[in-house]
């Protein structure tokens, strides 16, 4: 390897080889699970919607009476499969007739159980939009991880930090036992001696005019109010930009790195095209052995300059270390 390359494999020293950078079977095991996990949490209101449907159904004998309660009309509407954004558009009219029709087309023919029945119904509908809710789930929990693990390391390093509320858009202080902490954070930022820095979770980025996943910036929290698009529109404040893929799927890993590569091309010529070059990186979740070497070379080439396995504790604990220190 020539002293180049080496130079350019000491930025990150704990990926020696493209084995390094793949995905063990364990961790996709425990990737699907983590995810499976979260689907059953994430649904736990709707089961719990059903269950209070079901006991007020249980005052009527007969599904016709269920129109006289007038607390089940939102359920039953539901149940019919409407959605919450439908009933924005729907007269008193056409709601009685969407609820009109699942009783005589499926509630009167089931007799007896037809109380199940609509149960069923109702969390078939609540189903699809427990789906919208879990479509970018890997990704949302990729984030968390990212952010968990970015804090454990300010914390150990004794870095000082503020994050910023992504629903209040307050900031905060380093907060002690603060559980679920990265559930909340749009950004994050920290002082390493003379560096002030600043991460901003998924920023659409002016000069590239795509959404970025992760940006590490120069500056402090008060650019990163009011005059918000100034400060992110400057591209002299961009310190390096990186993609978070959290999909574990094997079968999508190969179609994750494209997405990604192509976005990282993307960002590299649109700061180019200013003279200016912020660094790169990349962190999967699902890395197989057909893109592992790709990958490395981009990295022992310098196309890239920093490159994890999301499922590798110590890779990522290592990133985060090398963000906190530009």
């Amino acid at each position: 390897m020539c002293l180049f390359m080496a130079k350019r494999l000491r930025l990150n020293s704990i990926i020696k080889s493209p084995q390094d950078l793949i995905t063990p079977r364990a961790e996709v095991r425990a990737g699907f699970i983590s995810l499976a996990l979260e689907k059953n949490y994430l649904a736990v209101p709707y089961v719990e919607e059903a269950k209070a449907l079901k006991s007020l159904a249980n005052r009527v004998s007969k599904p016709s009476d269920l129109l006289k309660i007038k607390e089940l009309t939102i359920g039953l509407l539901t149940a019919s499969g409407l959605s919450d954004k439908a009933l924005n558009y729907l007269t008193e009219e056409d709601k009685y007739t969407a609820i009109k029709g699942l009783i005589d087309k499926y509630l009167e023919p089931a007799g007896d159980n037809f109380k199940d029945e609509l149960v069923y119904r109702y969390l078939l509908t609540k189903g699809d939009t427990l789906g919208g809710k879990s479509r970018n789930l890997a990704g949302t929990l990729a984030e968390r991880k990212f952010l968990k693990t970015l804090i454990s390391v300010l914390n150990v390093t004794g870095v000082p930090f503020q994050w910023k509320d992504r629903d209040s858009n307050a900031w905060f202080d380093k907060i002690e036992n603060f559980t679920e902490i990265e559930k909340r954070i749009k950004a994050i930022a920290w002082v390493n001696g003379r560096k002030k820095r600043l991460l901003i979770m998924n920023i659409i980025v002016p000069i590239v005019r795509k959404n970025v996943d992760l940006s590490v910036l120069k500056g402090v929290k008060e650019d990163y109010e009011g005059n918000k698009r100034d400060f992110t529109q400057h591209y002299k404040n961009y310190i390096a930009l990186g993609e978070l893929k959290g999909g574990i799927d094997p079968s999508g890993a190969d179609e994750h790195w494209k997405s990604a590569n192509s976005a990282l091309a993307r960002i590299k010529k649109s700061f180019s095209d200013h003279d200016w070059t912020p660094k790169t990186f990349f962190i999967g979740a699902a890395i197989e052995n057909s893109m592992a070497s790709e990958i490395f070379n981009q990295l022992k080439e310098g196309t890239i300059n920093n490159v994890v396995n999301l499922t590798n504790d110590e890779q990522l604990a290592a990133i985060c270390g090398w963000l906190i220190k530009l």
